[in-house]
């Protein structure tokens, strides 16, 4: 071969070369063909890039699977990319996309839980959430409670309501347990804190307590006032008398009328009937709830009835309670 021809292939190759080079450099840079609103791609346990590059290829994202695998191997990410679900948002490039998945950004799916909400909508909101994964399915509340490691406690009132963020893929399991801790947390913190001379022995004394304030009003104005009546009513031995606990009792013989004769139906939890704390929350107390249990308003109201605004009226006697219910609940 010739020197002249040896040379010329030689800078066919360097050329050759560089344009490989260039083009590898733009796509790593370039934005993907991604649609405004992005697409989200979900990442399989186990997946390889080489599955990554086939599902961008097979949507019409990625026009070289080639590249992605050589750019994922050159910078040394092609066995850290984390499984999980992924937004790959418009403006995007191969390196973007990889970087992402290597850092684990995925997508934070949420979930509320409300405050008051009894444990079976609590597991009705679980079990509808596609973005968990379900593997409580058919357990009564026993099994449930021993899934989540605490065997022989009764689940009412156990989870903190709050907006919780998660990874798609995370179990029912792994949700209750958070969301139990989180509420033992806070127990635990305000029953350190709770004022002196309390009728209350125990923290799940104070969170019986906060589930019935939970449960007799929504507005948070007013729960120190409700907690500081239960709270001398408990003093004096004075039945609670608070029809929450009754409808609680009732379970699915609660039609949504509470009439005279449920109220003098035993049940373990029938306020009127038993002096003292149901035996269990009859709901799940909120932060305001459990803080007002613990920290009631002083005063000297015994009694309150609903206006039917939403708030409640307060009297120190029964006459002045007698009078406010012909007023408020008869319409006298």
């Amino acid at each position: 071969m010739s020197h002249r021809l040896l040379g010329m292939l030689i800078i066919i190759s360097s050329l050759l070369f560089a344009w490989l080079a260039m083009d590898f450099r733009h796509f790593a840079d370039s934005p993907l063909e991604l649609p405004e609103q992005g697409i989200q791609y979900v990442l399989e346990p186990g997946s390889s890039v080489n599955r990554l590059a086939a599902d961008l290829k097979a949507v019409g994202v990625l026009d070289n699977e080639r590249y992605m695998r050589i750019l994922a191997r050159w910078e040394g990410q092609a066995s850290q990319l984390k499984a999980g679900e992924y937004l790959f948002a418009a403006g995007m490039s191969p390196r973007d996309v990889l970087s992402l998945m290597v850092a684990g950004k995925v997508i934070s799916h949420t979930l509320t839980l409300v405050e008051g909400w009894t444990f079976r909508q609590v597991m009705d909101a679980i079990n509808q959430d596609n973005a968990l994964s379900h593997t409580l399915y058919g357990l009564s509340d026993d099994e449930i409670m021993q899934r989540i490691g605490h065997a022989g406690e009764y689940p009412e009132g156990r989870f903190f309501p709050d907006t919780y963020h998660f990874p798609r893929g995370t179990t029912d399991v792994s949700f209750l347990q958070r969301a139990y801790n989180a509420m033992d947390r806070f127990l635990q913190f305000e029953w350190e804190r709770r004022d002196a001379g309390l009728p209350l022995a125990t923290p799940y004394d104070a969170l019986i307590l906060a589930s019935i304030v939970e449960r007799e009003t929504g507005l948070s104005q007013e729960r120190p006032e409700i907690a500081g009546v239960f709270i001398r009513r408990l003093q004096k031995k004075m039945r609670l008398q608070t029809d929450p606990t009754v409808i609680y009792g009732m379970g699915d013989a609660f039609d949504g009328n509470l009439r005279r004769r449920d109220l003098k139906t035993k049940t373990p939890y029938n306020t009127y009937t038993n002096h003292g704390l149901p035996p269990t929350p009859i709901a799940m107390p909120g932060a305001d709830a459990i803080i007002a249990a613990l920290h009631p308003a002083a005063g000297s109201t015994l009694y309150f009835v609903a206006r039917g605004d939403g708030s409640h009226q307060f009297s120190e006697t029964l006459a002045e309670h007698r009078k406010a219910v012909r007023r408020y609940q008869l319409k006298k």
